[in-house]
């Protein structure tokens, strides 16, 4: 990210992070303001609304599944109080519905996780007019497969012989790709 694109961000460089990953928000919050955000942090629905409340940040990253809520409830609440605030919805759980709620409710953009601090950037800062530039490094298929993989487990309580019925796999082929590291 060059200087050039810092002075883009405007005066008011608040930002508001949501994410209830603790070790996540920290090095986002870190990453963003090495790039001239002032960044203010909140791991749960609640205390995103709290923030909000006190000071509506012109920027805002929502984790949308958190745990006690919608982080799509942070994103209404944003607009109520700064109708033109930026704000892109990030999630673990991605899907063309999910997508199409978060910009129904407000969100500038919507990202995959694992997104990285410049993939963020450039989605807070885009013209609404151009299309932002594809990632410097997208994910590969493998990894993909395997991030979609890992969340299912997750969800089932990493029940492998559930995950495997709701995946439409064997049992024994899930297992071998659970015992494989995860592809780059």
């Amino acid at each position: 990210m060059s200087d050039d694109e810092l002075l883009d961000i405007g005066e008011d460089k608040s930002l508001l992070l949501v994410d209830d990953d603790e070790p996540f928000l920290r090095r986002l919050s870190r990453a963003m303001e090495k790039r001239g955000f002032e960044t203010e942090t909140a791991e749960s629905v609640a205390a995103g609304k709290a923030s909000v409340a006190s000071r509506p940040p012109a920027y805002a990253v929502v984790d949308l599944r958190l745990e006690d809520g919608n982080g799509l409830d942070v994103v209404e609440a944003i607009r109520e109080r700064r109708p033109e605030a930026r704000i892109v919805v990030l999630t673990g759980y991605g899907a063309i519905a999910t997508a199409v709620a978060a910009v129904k409710v407000g969100a500038t953009d919507y990202l995959s996780k694992p997104a990285d601090a410049d993939d963020i950037v450039k989605a807070l800062l885009a013209n609404g007019d151009e299309l932002p530039l594809p990632p410097d490094n997208p994910m590969s298929a493998d990894r993909v497969r395997w991030e979609h993989i890992q969340r299912v487990y997750e969800l089932c309580d990493r029940n492998v012989s559930e995950t495997a019925r709701r995946l439409n796999m064997h049992r024994r082929t899930l297992q071998r790709i659970l015992a494989k590291r995860s592809p780059k």
